[in-house]
């Protein structure tokens, strides 16, 4: 069996999707190039490297199953792929996880943000330790965000190096498709965090609204916007002179409520350049992403009918070996009375 080595720069090397790995399955597909990242156990000490090889495939009826994964036939010679480490891919694919860990703490932090969203909201004068939780979460997304901003900008920075060094079409595409899978996903999660803040600043001036109406005083939404942009709180009470326990209560609250929003609104405009900023990037990129969605699916239907395909190939080879045994024996049978007749006709 002939031994083919693949770095970097084997782009020559074609395979199609290697159906039987699920691994590999899921590594990613670029329209008619395969990216194999993921960890494929071939016949001997061969395997591929999470992040060593990029190689091409073009879907053509030529190949052959060998084991798990799918080698090109040439000549009558099954050829089996080494797989040789890029360090400089394995630093890049460490980098993607660590942002991909970073986005799912973003994720985890907002659902605990709307955890404690309800809870504020459920109770008329909400404990001071819910509240601090709730400012520790808003930190910890902020100074996540931030370096997950910071990450995916280095790389993206990188793009033109990559492109003017020594880096393979295949390498730079790899680069450039994870950067934007990363960047949506990444945005997803913010969008996610911020219409979960709009929400709450909504429901807390509905809070306030029905406060202010319990003190007697009513006000428009524009009235409500206006003392809300003031940023003093005293607006809302200087004319209400009533001392009974409701109002002073409902006063309590409109003032709790009140620097929630405040701190609300400086917190998202904190978020707002950088919110904007990758939004404008993944808006660019959205037609490409959605082609590897695509790619990916077909890839994934062409997994599965390759499997079918290797199952009917596996029976009608197993019934060809049967009927070539079978003919063997028969043809063995026939010489053998054909001899013992001869051997009869030469006696007499």
């Amino acid at each position: 069996m002939e031994s083919l080595a693949c770095g970097v720069s084997a782009s020559s090397v074609f395979l199609p999707v290697p159906p039987m790995s699920p691994e590999v399955a899921s590594g990613l597909y670029l329209g008619t190039e395969a990216v194999l990242f993921y960890s494929c156990t071939l016949p001997g000490p061969s395997t591929f490297s999470r992040a060593a090889c990029a190689v091409r495939f073009a879907l053509k009826p030529q190949y052959s199953a060998q084991s798990t994964c799918w080698c090109r036939k040439n000549d009558d010679v099954d050829a089996t792929v080494v797989v040789e480490k890029d360090h400089f891919m394995d630093d890049f694919f460490h980098q993607v996880e660590e942002i991909r860990n970073s986005v799912a703490k973003i994720a985890q932090y907002v659902e605990e943000v709307k955890k404690n969203h309800s809870i504020i909201l459920s109770a008329p004068n909400p404990e001071g330790k819910i509240k601090e939780e709730l400012e520790d979460l808003n930190k910890e997304i902020k100074k996540t965000a931030n370096k997950v901003r910071t990450k995916l900008k280095s790389i993206e920075q990188s793009f033109d190096q990559d492109e003017s060094g020594h880096r393979t079409s295949v390498d730079v595409r790899i680069r450039r498709t994870q950067h934007s899978v990363l960047s949506r996903k990444f945005v997803e999660v913010m969008t996610e965090y911020n219409e979960a803040q709009t929400l709450f600043r909504e429901r807390s001036k509905g809070r306030i609204q029905r406060q202010l109406e319990i003190t007697g005083k009513t006000t428009t939404d524009d009235e409500l916007e206006a003392m809300l942009e003031s940023g003093n709180p005293s607006i809302f009470t200087s004319d209400i002179i009533s001392d009974s326990q409701i109002t002073r209560q409902a006063l309590n609250e409109i003032e709790s409520r009140h620097k929630d929003i405040i701190k609300l609104e400086t917190s998202i405009r904190e978020l707002h350049e950088m919110f904007v900023d990758m939004a404008m990037f993944v808006e660019t990129q959205g037609e490409m992403i959605n082609n590897i969605e695509k790619n990916v699916m077909n890839a994934a239907d062409y997994v599965e009918h390759a499997k079918e395909e290797t199952k009917k190939a596996i029976k009608y080879q197993s019934k060809a070996r049967r009927k070539k045994w079978i003919i063997v024996a028969v043809s063995v049978f026939l010489v053998a009375v054909i001899a013992l007749i001869i051997g009869l006709s030469v006696g007499k």
